[in-house]
């Protein structure tokens, strides 16, 4: 089975790390999810980037109409494979 991997989008880093805290209570993941800074092309200000977090999901565990639901609570979105 190929792994599955979710990168949900936040528009800051407070937003990133509410999600990664909440989303193993809501969904049950098991690893831990992974923060990732995403400048924009050409941006060096930190108020220019997004934030991702990413989650591991090899059993193809967690829906992803439920991520998307969950995500835009804080103004996020899941990036479409």
């Amino acid at each position: 089975m190929d792994d599955v991997r979710h990168v949900l989008v936040l528009p800051d880093r407070e937003a990133a790390e509410e999600v990664a805290e909440t989303v193993g209570d809501r969904f049950g993941v098991v690893g831990e999810p992974q923060l990732v800074r995403d400048a924009l092309a050409g941006e060096d200000d930190a108020e220019d980037a997004q934030w991702l977090v990413v989650l591991e999901d090899p059993e193809s565990r967690l829906d992803a109409a439920e991520l998307d639901e969950f995500v835009a609570d804080w103004d996020g979105w899941r990036e479409k494979p």
